[in-house]
């Protein structure tokens, strides 16, 4: 029997590398998406290490085009027959009080972080309706569910990531496509270095565990997410924050 197929964009490094890793070890090939091809063969060379045997094809992609994503989602389709998981992991953070908001800056996020997350659940949920099964997972953060001053385009991306889901498990459910989002908090990345030591106590002084997350920790719940023992589990946004945002 052929190992179930998981598509993770943004697979070039921190969060998405480790999902990459996580859903090979756990028995899925894999098409990685991304842009620095560098990179992306870095995160291919952990997955076969992960399990040797694994299938993984590198798909240089930039996710805020269209017609790209469209045409490698079909690559991936010609290649391997179809896609059971998708993970959309690309984004990026720039943080800028609302009176110093420059447009570019605005577009920029609104294109990374949340208008990819449309067109590769579009050019996903083709394949997926047609085999009837499938599994879509978004990365969005917890400062989508509680704001952050001087981070609210990255909120409103975030946040928007929360409306997609829910409203995509409604309109592919009949189907047997699971949307399901995961909401991390700090994650010790190459992103969440550049906080300033200041911010960064004041924050870990809010985490319940007491530490920081590994993208590791992330990963393990979108396997989860991604997996059979999540049949029944869709339109819900799981939280990744060591205790940090509680309700």
């Amino acid at each position: 029997m052929a190992a179930p197929v998981a598509l993770v964009t943004g697979a070039s490094r921190g969060i998405g590398r480790a999902i990459a890793v996580d859903l090979a070890r756990h028995g899925h090939d894999l098409a990685l998406f991304g842009r620095d091809a560098t990179a992306l063969e870095e995160t291919a060379t952990a997955v076969r290490e992960s399990r040797p045997g694994a299938r993984c094809a590198i798909h240089r992609c930039d996710a805020t085009d269209r017609s790209a994503t469209e045409a490698e989602v079909e690559a991936v389709v010609a290649g391997v027959g179809r896609i059971d998981v998708a993970v959309a992991n690309a984004g990026q953070a720039r943080d800028s009080l609302i009176l110093r908001l420059k447009t570019a800056d605005l577009d920029d996020l609104l294109d990374v972080n949340l208008k990819s997350a449309f067109y590769l659940s579009a050019a996903v949920a083709k394949p997926m309706i047609k085999q009837r099964a499938g599994s879509i997972v978004f990365v969005s953060s917890i400062v989508g569910l509680g704001g952050n001053a001087g981070q609210s385009v990255y909120a409103a991306t975030k946040a928007g990531l929360l409306g997609l889901t829910k409203s995509l498990a409604k309109e592919l459910g009949s189907r047997n496509v699971r949307v399901n989002a995961v909401a991390p908090g700090l994650i010790e990345t190459a992103m969440t270095a550049e906080l300033p030591e200041a911010a960064r106590k004041r924050f870990l002084e809010g985490i319940a565990l007491g530490r920081p997350g590994t993208p590791e920790d992330v990963a393990g719940v979108v396997t989860f997410l991604a997996s059979d023992a999540a049949r029944y589990v869709t339109g819900q946004t799981i939280v990744v924050d060591g205790g940090y945002l509680m309700h």
